[in-house]
């Protein structure tokens, strides 16, 4: 019969200590990934780049008047005809970051 050989428990502290370890790396890396989740939903501009594509299409067609402008959401939207180029630009009011779309006629 084999007898059974007896393993030494780790003791209550030891257990703390690598719980709380645990834990701390887990709320690191939540934080990490908050703010980059954060992060990169502010400096999503796809639907006001959407919204001015579609501003130029209207207006290469004649259904809106040039000079423009307008707020789309956060966004104020300014559109302009230099020569015979279309240029809109946008500019957020908060951040003051600048997106500027120009197509030829």
């Amino acid at each position: 019969m084999v007898v059974l050989k007896k393993i030494k428990a780790a003791t209550l502290m030891e257990t703390l200590v690598a719980t709380v370890l645990i834990v701390l790396v887990f709320m690191i890396s939540s934080f990490l990934l908050n703010s980059l989740f954060n992060n990169t939903v502010r400096q999503n501009t796809d639907t006001v780049k959407t919204h001015i594509s579609e501003l130029i299409y209207l207006s290469t067609h004649n259904q809106i008047t040039i000079p423009y402008d307008d707020e789309f959401g956060n966004w104020y939207i300014s559109g302009e005809r230099v020569d015979k180029k279309l240029i809109f630009e946008a500019s957020h009011k908060e951040t003051q970051k600048t997106i500027r779309l120009e197509r030829y006629e």
